[in-house]
């Protein structure tokens, strides 16, 4: 029996070579994007999930309050806060207290690596169970001068992994020895390093880090804890939310937990509550994908509805000879299946091909887990479902038929299908027309934000971290880049002008009104920074030449000009920040974004201490090529900086990476859309083809009675037409809703006008027309003799 279902469904699929072609197609397209937001929803699910009892496991956040009477959380926390969470507080296994991640020299024998690593705690290894190559990970990180190397790291270092008791030389300043090798850190782990070395090393050799042991507002470090098994979360968290204030009554702050399973996805917090973040995206796309699908599948049900006449006979005769409904029911879903199973082999080709590029797109390593046979089972599963969803009402809908009456010629067979299938066109263009919308509105977003003026120039600006050999050698260094010839500035800063690395407290001002102090971005820079980032003062002076003149002296930006409520003239009034230390403006600087361009620029005080300074920021002079430049200036810093490979970043590079989230959903959308649009005219055109073919007899009696060819086109393509304006019609509102509401999480935005939407609805209607045309001309050129002597 079954051998007689699939062998009359493969002769259907092949005796319908333009409507299975079709079907194939467009399934297939569905079925691609499908099976890659799968492969990329997986991906960030599985984020951290590799490590054994990962539910135990919780980063230590802070809600601070913040300017505008609201909390601001951050993950930022004090040291002799980590050592209260490890002495006093039942209930916790472990504390790791970790540093940022940043870049070290690492030098063994020839060999000179500038890597990222982390700054540890004992605990680290023990929380984080990495899987240990060589060495054991209890013990790893006792000794202050231990390090543990990634596998690949020490590779490149020694050539081997059987490198424990080796040394390794830090920033050019201290030996470390190997004391352990753990496997490469996986691409989803939130946490990512080269090499760890141990807190106490930084302690050591880092006085300011000394100093912060015992200050509660020095929140300059990361914490994880990890629970004893049984321990509830929920009783933790109520223990933990007020020990700052226990511990240093001056201070507001509350702590709480953040699960480690949703530190990728749920990032953002507002209000002290987690508001999503990362899932949003997630969430948009997988719903997109989706709608592809759902649109391909709508073709399949509109193409096969559509060709139900010719199939009414064939279902009369075989229920005529003693078929029945249920038979029909499975002969048609074979069909389905069959024709989803090609669809698939081509969706698993068009995915390899796609993969390349889309990893390029999402910064990622996505790839098919062929071995796995798990990864089989849901494709099978993806197969079913889909051929469930593609051809059911088909089967359901053509089994139905009276075999008297279809083959007596009295029902109708398509007429009870039109209305659906016109309700599904319109359905598929309301969805592609929406994500045209949404494409047309990320894009705008995205330039309004990039032509947004930063306050700096970012052309030709470089950035590289200062190590300890540049700090000593900065002035020699300095003046040989600028003799260069390539260089025509060098200053000094505690952070890029991208970014803002640290935050403090103006307690008092002229004329505060507030009870509440105000939150600053706290930046040392060295004489000369601003006119060498291109930022112009407002109002005042710039800094002395030496930051002994300039002793208590800062200047401020508009932003906290404003914040503070500070009169004309600023220059010359008295503040109090860091603790009390007093300070005179010496001017208003213009305001830079250094942060995100989609939100308002921060408050922010500089102040000129070049030993604070951990970022060489210069300028190269647009007289000579970058690549010249670069290849001139290497051997300086090499001279200056033997420990370390030369690396620099680019200002502008830094600053165009704030958009990666808005690009990605832009690129993905506009992806998606031209791909939902493509299958929906695959759709639109086999409609287009059997309408045609339905009233070829109508076209010939027109033609002949003197009717047009533009009159015929007109006739046989206002209905598509029509439905495609309503889709239109329907996407508007709903996609103008969906993106103001995107839109309201950027301060910096755009405003929705009319012209999006009537670009969308033309480009619809336009793509309509092409697609049907052919179709519609052809039918209307046909010679009517021929179709006439046919019917």
């Amino acid at each position: 029996m079954l051998r007689n279902y699939l062998k009359t469904a493969w002769r259907n699929v092949v005796n319908n070579k333009v409507y299975s072609a079709l079907n194939i197609v467009g399934l297939g397209i569905g079925m691609a994007v499908g099976l890659l937001i799968i492969l990329w929803v997986a991906n960030e699910y599985s984020y951290d999930r590799f490590l054994p009892g990962h539910e135990q496991l919780y980063q230590v956040m802070k809600n601070n309050p913040d300017n505008n009477g609201g909390i601001r959380t951050v993950s930022t926390v004090s040291l002799p806060l980590t050592d209260v969470l490890r002495k006093d507080i039942p209930g916790i296994r472990y504390v790791a207290v970790t540093d940022w991640s940043i870049n070290h020299g690492l030098v063994a024998g020839d060999k000179k690596l500038y890597l990222r690593g982390s700054g540890v705690s004992e605990d680290y290894l023990r929380m984080f169970r990495f899987s240990m190559l060589e060495g054991d990970a209890g013990s790893a990180l006792q000794g202050p001068n231990s390090i543990v190397l990634c596998a690949s790291t020490a590779r490149a270092l020694f050539g081997t992994t059987d490198v424990v008791n080796k040394l390794v030389r830090i920033d050019n300043q201290h030996d470390l020895k190997v004391t352990g090798v753990v496997q490469d850190v996986p691409a989803n782990s939130t946490l990512q390093f080269k090499y760890l070395i141990p807190y106490s090393y930084l302690i050591q050799t880092q006085p300011w880090l000394q100093a912060a042991r015992n200050d509660w507002g020095d929140n300059s470090s990361q914490a994880f804890v990890a629970l004893e098994p049984g321990v509830s979360f929920e009783k933790v968290s109520a223990q933990i939310k007020d020990i700052i204030h226990r511990y240093d009554a001056k201070r507001k702050e509350e702590i709480f937990l953040h699960p480690m399973d949703r530190w990728r996805l749920y990032s953002d917090f507002e209000n002290g509550k987690a508001s999503g973040g990362f899932i949003t995206y997630v969430q948009m796309f997988t719903l997109i994908g989706v709608l592809v699908l759902l649109i391909a599948c709508i073709n399949f049900v509109n193409l096969s509805t559509a060709r139900s006449e010719k199939r009414a006979r064939e279902v009369g005769v075989r229920k005529a000879i003693g078929s029945g409904r249920r038979d029909l029911v499975m002969q048609f879903l074979l069909e389905s299946l069959m024709l989803t199973g090609l669809a698939a082999v081509l969706s698993i080709g068009m995915l390899q091909l796609a993969l390349p590029l889309f990893n390029r797109v999402i910064d990622g390593s996505l790839h098919v887990p062929y071995d796995k046979l798990s990864a089989w089972g849901i494709l099978l599963l993806f197969i079913v479902v889909t051929a469930v969803m593609a051809g059911s009402r088909p089967a359901f809908y053509l089994s139905s038929f009276e075999p008297v009456k279809v083959l007596k010629g009295g029902q109708q067979a398509g007429k009870s299908a039109v209305l659906p299938r016109k309700v599904m066109v319109v359905a598929q263009f309301a969805a592609s027309v929406a994500l045209i919308i949404s494409t047309i509105i990320i894009y705008q977003q995205i330039q309004y934000a990039k032509k947004r003026p930063a306050g700096y120039n970012a052309s030709g600006l470089l950035y590289t971290y200062i190590s300890e050999d540049m700090k000593r050698n900065y002035h020699a260094l300095r003046q040989e880049l600028l003799q260069s010839g390539v260089v025509e500035s060098v200053v000094r800063a505690s952070n890029p002008v991208t970014s803002i690395w640290s935050r403090t407290v103006v307690e008092e001002w002229q004329g505060r009104r507030e009870n509440q102090p105000l939150m600053v971005s706290e930046i040392a820079v060295s004489a000369g920074y601003f006119s060498a980032m291109g930022m112009h003062l407002k109002e005042g002076r710039d800094f002395y030449p030496l930051p002994a003149n300039d002793s208590g002296y800062v200047i401020i930006n508009e932003a906290a000009v404003k914040r503070m409520g500070l009169t004309a003239p600023v220059a010359g009034q008295h503040i109090r920040w860091r603790g009390g230390e007093p300070a005179v403006i010496a001017g208003v600087i213009k305001d830079a974004v250094m942060e995100s361009p989609f939100k308002p620029v921060e408050p922010a005080v500089f102040a000129h201490r070049d030993d604070d300074a951990i970022t060489l920021l210069y300028r190269l002079t647009d007289k000579v090529d970058m690549h010249t430049a670069l290849a001139k200036i290497a051997p300086v810093f090499n001279k200056y900086n033997p420990g370390y490979a030369y690396d620099y970043t680019f200002a502008a590079d830094s600053y165009n990476k704030k958009f990666k989230l808005e690009a990605l959903s832009g690129q993905l959308a506009a992806i998606f859309a031209v791909l939902a649009v493509f299958i929906s005219c695959l759709g639109l055109f086999g409609l287009a083809a059997y309408v045609a073919a339905q009233r070829t007899r109508e076209i010939a009696i027109r033609k002949v009675m003197g009717a047009s060819i533009v009159q015929l086109w007109l006739m046989l393509s206002k209905d598509f037409v029509t439905l495609v304006f309503i889709g239109c019609c329907i996407a508007v509102p709903v996609s103008f809703y969906s993106l103001q509401h995107w839109l309201d999480k950027y301060a910096y935005r755009i405003h929705i006008g009319p012209g999006v939407f009537m670009v969308a609805a033309g480009a619809a209607l336009l793509i309509t027309i092409c697609t049907i045309s052919y179709q519609t001309i052809r039918a209307a050129l046909a010679n009517p003799i021929h179709s006439l002597k046919a019917e």
